[in-house]
């Protein structure tokens, strides 16, 4: 998934409306495990250790860098239930620490694991993972202080949604008495040991898409974020029991598994319109398993032997993708470079294609974890991943950037795979790419007054003139040493910061990095909330 947890893997818009000025080039913890088709699971040739090309790289001025940071099961935050709300609060920041410590600006943060709550929610209850018991206030509100946070910090919040899972055990009685599914218990069914709604019912659609449109609509976010989980898994020995539903609403589908696609189908396009319809700069974005279709069963599919997601989870993503009903596609392709099965040399190529055919935004999900549990035993396994996805964007069906599961394993660094990663790839920091069908602000250029010395390095101070509707969400800053003259802020290793607006006109921000008796010059941009950006200001000198 963003593995969850619950997974452990192997091997009113038609179309593109909000993208008409394209041209197309075409039209764990439990048992619901994945397995790998049997195929050969023997590495094809290793692919070489190519530091050199990584450290030969130009550093990219536009890339997301994101981590999940879960909450289902308590895989990362809050670590444990039962904390007390300064003890919440001071975890997060801790994996906001650890997100500017490794150049990320993007954390996809899950708010609804379970059919419950990180928010006050009208529709479902708070979260059993926040105080360890279901229904009980933490005593304050979580996604509040977590937008707050990381916009603070000029990062991006994707706000992450398990839709149709409703409880980690398939008890209902478990469930406070409150919850939607003891409330209307025909809505749900037991498979694998979980409880889950029923995708098939267009009251449980409507029941899950007012839950995330409730957040949407009162919180600050960025992004709506949803992993690989549609319908589940498949568990050995067990049939989803959605018969009679099939029966009561499958009328015209030639089977059970084309119903269930439409049911899935309906609800990401659904969903997808409706939060444009509320706020078209929010962005929406899926995770999907990393094999669609292998292209032994289907020749658009990818050269792989894996499980197929269309065929088990009933997601069909290839299709999302291309009639433009997300903003962001980011598959996880969670396997090394030469396995033959599935092949992060062949996966990424394949996506990065239909990702181009529609101009949707390429994430990649990696599998930090697996560096952790020694399945990836190349401690460059990582950063190769990153060289590779650079060579695709050089020829022309672009990465726009990777995202790492899970949060804890980043600051774990195992094997030093995510300190490589930044220094061969994240040296310098990066802004995150801009959508261009998401509705723009015309921020204008600072006007950069002055570049002070003091003691605790170089204070500089601009204005935002524009009227308010027109001010900047957020600036970049670029700095480069010595001299005279204008500074390229097209030159990725220019840019120094990211920083977020603050209250009024005049803005302040100090370049602690600056060495006692350098010179330095600066200039500073302006960036809307998409991350559209301005040309830059003057040049100030500091010395």
């Amino acid at each position: 998934m963003p593995l969850d947890a619950t997974q452990h893997d192997d091997p009113a818009r038609a179309g593109l409306a909000r993208r008409d000025f394209l041209t197309l080039a075409v039209a764990g913890v439990a048992a619901s495990a994945f397995t790998v088709t049997v195929g050969t699971l023997t590495p094809a040739t290793a692919y070489a250790d190519d530091s050199a090309a990584a450290a030969a790289l130009a550093p990219r001025k536009r890339e997301l860098r994101a981590m999940w940071i879960s909450s289902v099961v308590n895989i990362d935050w809050p670590s444990r239930t039962g904390l007390a709300a300064d003890e919440q609060r001071a975890e997060f920041l801790h994996w906001l620490d650890v997100a500017e410590q490794f150049h990320l600006n993007a954390v996809f943060v899950q708010v609804r694991p379970t059919a419950d709550a990180f928010w006050p929610s009208p529709l479902e209850p708070w979260s059993q993972y926040l105080t360890g018991v279901q229904g009980q206030d933490p005593g304050y509100d979580p996604l509040a202080f977590i937008v707050d946070e990381a916009h603070r910090r000029n990062l991006e919040l994707h706000a992450w949604y398990n839709p149709y899972r409703v409880s980690m055990q398939a008890d209902p009685a478990q469930l406070v008495p409150e919850h939607p599914a003891r409330v209307h218990p025909e809505w749900v069914w037991a498979y694998g040991g979980k409880l889950y709604f029923d995708p098939g019912l267009p009251e449980v659609q409507e029941h899950i898409q007012q839950a995330i449109l409730h957040s949407v609509e009162h919180y600050d976010l960025d992004g709506v974020h949803f992993d690989d989980y549609f319908y589940p898994y498949p568990v050995a020995g067990q049939v989803i029991p959605d018969a009679a539903t099939f029966a009561a609403h499958g009328a015209g589908f030639a089977d059970i598994a084309e119903w269930r696609r439409h049911n899935v189908d309906t609800f990401v396009h659904s969903i997808s319109d409706r939060i444009k319809a509320l706020k078209p700069w929010v962005k929406f974005g899926i995770s999907p398993f990393g094999i669609w279709r292998n292209r032994t069963t289907d020749p658009l599919g990818s050269d792989t032997g894996g499980s197929q997601s269309y065929d088990l989870q009933f997601a069909d993503t290839r299709k999302w993708v291309l009639e433009g009903w997300l903003d962001y596609i980011n598959p996880q392709v969670y396997w090394q470079i030469g396995l033959a099965v599935a092949d992060y040399a062949k996966l990424v190529p394949w996506w990065a294609g239909v990702a181009a055919a529609s101009g949707t935004h390429l994430y990649i999900g990696e599998a930090l974890y697996k560096v952790t549990s020694g399945v990836f035993t190349d401690p460059a396994e990582l950063s190769n991943h990153l060289t590779l996805d650079r060579g695709i964007d050089d020829a022309g069906t672009p990465v726009h950037g990777n995202v790492y599961f899970s949060a804890k394993h980043v600051p774990a660094d195992p094997k030093g795979s995510m300190s490589r990663v930044l220094a061969d790839h994240y040296s310098h920091p990066a802004i995150v790419p801009a959508m261009e069908w998401l509705p723009a602000t015309d921020v204008r250029a600072p006007v950069l007054t002055r570049a002070t010395r003091t003691d605790a390095g170089v204070e500089l101070q601009w204005s935002d003139a524009a009227p308010p509707s027109l001010r900047a969400t957020s600036f970049a800053v670029y700095r480069v040493e010595g001299g005279t003259g204008a500074i390229d802020v097209e030159d990725a290793a220019n840019l120094l910061a990211t920083v977020r607006a603050q209250t009024g006109v005049v803005q302040r921000w100090t370049d602690a990095s600056a060495a006692e008796g350098s010179a330095y010059r600066y200039v500073v941009t302006a960036l809307d909330r998409v991350w559209n950006e301005s040309a830059p200001s003057v040049v100030r000198r500091a010395s």
